[in-house]
């Protein structure tokens, strides 16, 4: 009994850290990248003191601006109308196939992502006396703008087929969907885990969570637009959005609820996975800290704030 309390708690805590992360990509980056570049160019008043022109920090800064200012000039491409009016035309058992695959995709982007941001932060600021064994900052450079580009598109498919189950007469994708989230107690309930593997999927659930509620605003806010943001239409969605999060929540207690019941794992080891991530979050505070703490989150949850936020801030897709 004392497992939903726990869980719940961890479970707060995380979705805070994403939201710090990805309100950090809106707030304090920009502030970042404006300081860097104004070291940048004011540079030959002040001398050339240290052989590096920026600091390690400063660089990957300016590299997540210049990603994220490219990929919201090309989503402006993308159509959404078109895009919602081809996937509201699809079948139900259609629907609900490719929204399994959108979570499984969205789950090998975010895995995948990480890997190749981290490539590009290390290969442009690594010491320039190293013998380089990799393609270049250029080559990265693409592969980082392409990997947005793309994990910011399948999250908006993502969206508009949340917002076709939102807006279809029958609530029967709506119910498919949801109990999708089922199929997680089936495959993950009667495994064997250990702390660390509880710890790596406590995780997952995490920025799954966070993300869909990120989603959820957004079909919301898109739903309110098109009926001229009558407070009305609020209370019309109110009861899906609530019975999305209350499936979510319900999935996620039962499944750790057993999970740490046929393994013997006692409910005080939700206040060591926050502790960690709490240690996660002090240690990319240093001074000499290569990247903020956004990029230990993602490391540590799988969610990484980039795409996410280029989609937010097109305002067709809102």
């Amino acid at each position: 009994m004392r497992i939903p309390r726990e869980l719940e708690k961890l479970m707060v805590f995380g979705i805070f850290l994403c939201l710090d992360a990805f309100l950090y990509v809106f707030t304090l980056l920009p502030l970042r990248v404006f300081l860097a570049l104004f070291r940048l160019f004011t540079l030959p008043c002040y001398g050339l003191r240290d052989r590096r022109l920026l600091q390690p920090a400063q660089v990957c800064d300016i590299l997540k601006g210049v990603i994220l200012v490219i990929c919201y000039f090309m989503m402006h491409y993308v159509d959404y109308s078109m895009m919602y009016h081809l996937i509201r035309g699809q079948s139900v058992i259609k629907l609900y196939i490719i929204y399994n695959m959108l979570e499984v995709a969205d789950r090998l982007f975010s895995s995948f992502g990480q890997d190749i941001l981290d490539a590009l932060y290390w290969t442009a600021t690594e010491p320039k006396e190293r013998k380089r064994a990799h393609i270049g900052v250029i080559p990265h450079f693409f592969m980082a703008v392409l990997y947005v580009f793309l994990h910011a598109i399948l999250i908006m498919v993502q969206a508009t087929t949340l917002n076709v189950a939102f807006n279809s007469h029958n609530k029967s994708l709506l119910t498919i969907m949801m109990s999708n989230n089922f199929v997680e107690i089936k495959g993950s309930v009667f495994k064997k885990f250990e702390k660390n593997n509880l710890f790596q999927m406590s995780n997952s659930d995490i920025k799954e969570r966070f993300t869909n509620y990120v989603l959820l605003l957004i079909v919301c806010l898109r739903n309110m637009e098109q009926f001229s943001w009558n407070p009305d239409h609020l209370w019309v969605l109110f009861p899906d959005v609530c019975m999305v999060i209350a499936s979510e929540i319900a999935v996620d207690i039962v499944k750790h609820a057993f999970i740490t019941k046929f393994n013997d794992i006692t409910a005080d080891v939700y206040s060591e996975y926050r502790a960690s991530l709490a240690f996660d979050l002090v240690s990319s505070r240093q001074k000499n800290a290569y990247t903020d703490y956004s990029d230990s989150v993602a490391r540590r949850m799988g969610f990484i704030p980039l795409p996410l936020a280029v989609l937010v801030d097109i305002p067709e897709s809102t």
